[in-house]
């Protein structure tokens, strides 16, 4: 009992055990109720077509260890007689710690809120997908903002003073960073006006790929090899490039060449015999098939059709039946192929 009586830090041991037995009885009861919650929405979720029980279990999910133990050491404490200093350094603390908590929860419902929403209402628009997530993500900023300025009032801070302070030296700062600057307001560009939008396929120059990502500072492809290709916002936008995700149809040119000895009549009969091929094909468009020219070593004729849809693979695979099919049809009326000849004509010199 002596034991229990002994003083340490202005409070006897049995305040001490007291304490601490019931920051673990807090801790404990938080836990189970924790679990409880989220099992009683998760099966509430499960049953109700409404996404609030969904946002709610979400933003519950989120909640920190850190928190819980805080709250319950904060509980426990209450049975002490703490220094002032102590008591006003834990009072901060908790409070420093419920507003990271209160912006890990916000950050959950707002992300939780804004996929919610691109999922209903623009599930298959990627331009909205993309808004939404600049959106998402200033909001965020926003919230954290927030947050830091209340934490740092916390610590007696003067926000008003230290608003001004960050205006003046903002000047300053924007010279020495205006590059990034210009990074930034140009990913603003990219997400209002829409040159793209993830998911669409890129050729910028010499590179070209599909667009996975775009950020503040930069935007990200991945290229047809595999690797990620990494653009600077402000040089994308001042690129010309091609965007292939905008393409409604493709527009199809292709030569072939016969030989020079191929009867007239069936030279006449070719560009027919191409466009009704080409005509066969599903999502095609014929637009022309002429005799356009005498080559060097062949009788050219030229096609043009438009495949209906944008996809390069459905292309390929429309271009090699009318590939076969032409071969096919030469092969059956004796038609030759040309390739590249050369005649050699020899003159004996005659004798004097």
């Amino acid at each position: 009992m002596a034991l229990l009586d002994t003083t340490l830090w202005h409070n006897t041991m049995r305040q001490w055990l007291s304490a601490v037995a019931l920051a673990m009885a807090i801790l404990l009861i938080l836990a189970l109720a924790l679990r409880l919650v989220r099992g009683r929405l998760r099966a509430i979720a499960g049953r109700t077509a409404t996404y609030v029980d969904d946002l709610t279990l979400g933003a519950l999910a989120r909640t920190t260890r850190l928190f819980v133990l805080v709250v319950a050491v904060r509980a426990g404490a209450t049975l002490l007689s703490l220094p002032a200093q102590a008591e006003s350094l834990l009072k901060d603390v908790a409070e420093i710690v419920l507003l990271f908590q209160i912006g890990v929860w916000a950050t959950a419902l707002v992300t939780g809120g804004i996929e919610h929403y691109a999922n209903v209402k623009h599930k298959d628009d990627r331009g909205a997908r993309t808004t939404l997530g600049a959106v998402s993500f200033a909001l965020k900023l926003v919230l954290w903002s927030v947050v830091l300025l209340m934490a740092l009032e916390n610590f007696g801070v003067n926000i008003t003073t230290f608003i001004t302070g960050l205006g003046v030296g903002g000047v300053a700062v924007a010279l020495a960073v205006q590059n990034i600057l210009g990074d930034l307001f140009a990913s603003l560009s990219i997400v209002l006006d829409k040159p793209f939008v993830i998911g669409d396929f890129l050729i910028v120059g010499e590179f070209q790929g599909s667009v996975e990502h775009v950020g503040l500072k930069t935007t990200r492809l991945r290229s047809l090899g595999g690797e990620q290709l990494i653009f600077s916002n402000g040089e994308l936008t001042k690129s010309r490039m091609r965007n292939y995700g905008r393409m409604a149809e493709r527009r199809v040119v292709f030569k072939i060449g016969v030989t020079y000895d191929t009867p007239r009549e069936k030279l006449a009969q070719i560009p027919g015999w191409i466009k009704q091929i080409v005509a066969e094909q599903p999502q095609t468009r014929v637009d022309r098939s002429h005799f356009a020219a005498y080559g060097d070593f062949a009788l050219t004729f030229e096609t043009v059709y438009y495949v209906l849809s944008p996809d390069y693979n459905t292309y390929m695979d429309i271009q090699q039946t009318i590939n076969l099919k032409i071969h096919e049809r030469f092969e059956k009326e004796g038609i030759e192929f040309a390739f590249p000849t050369q005649t050699l004509i020899l003159e004996r010199a005659s004798k004097s």
